[in-house]
């Protein structure tokens, strides 16, 4: 199975950057993953609707030229379906079964994703109804991908 991560923004702390490598680390041994970050867009304070959804849409541009046509895509939303870990691992094998060999990943910018991407998505995926730095969110997904394997291969994980 091949996993991609398509992510807004870079990460500059290191500790961050250092749990990422750590993950796709421990991820080798079960996928092939791979990590796309497209630039983000500095978003003013205050900013309209306006100004927000063409944020929005220029980050969304930059995401859709990564998308493979015969990737299955995962977003992250706030109101997407809140799962289980072993919910989510279910999930992923569910799609190995069923022949998929590709599952993109995308965690939007500080405002969200923009329109193109959610129509592009087969499935919105929630960790919580609380809103995460982007940045976090990344180690987050990785740690949950690389827990979703162990509960697949049955071993041990911690509860």
């Amino acid at each position: 199975m091949k996993i991609t991560l398509i992510t807004v923004g870079k990460i500059k702390e290191k500790y961050l950057r250092d749990a990422i490598a750590e993950y796709s680390k421990r991820l080798s041994r079960y996928c092939k993953l791979e990590i796309i970050e497209v630039a983000d867009e500095k978003t003013p304070d205050h900013a309209s609707d306006v100004v927000e959804n063409t944020i929005r849409d220029k980050e969304a541009e930059r995401i859709m030229k990564y998308i493979k046509e015969d990737a299955y895509v995962i977003t992250l939303e706030i109101n997407g379906k809140l799962l289980s870990s072993e919910e989510l691992s279910a999930k992923i094998n569910q799609l190995g079964i069923q022949g998929t060999s590709h599952i993109t990943f995308i965690i939007g910018g500080s405002i969200g994703l923009g329109k193109e991407v959610l129509a592009r998505s087969d499935y919105a995926l929630s960790f919580s109804k609380m809103t995460f730095p982007h940045q976090l969110m990344r180690v987050i997904l990785l740690e949950q991908i690389y827990r979703s394997y162990r509960i697949i291969n049955g071993e041990p994980y911690h509860k």
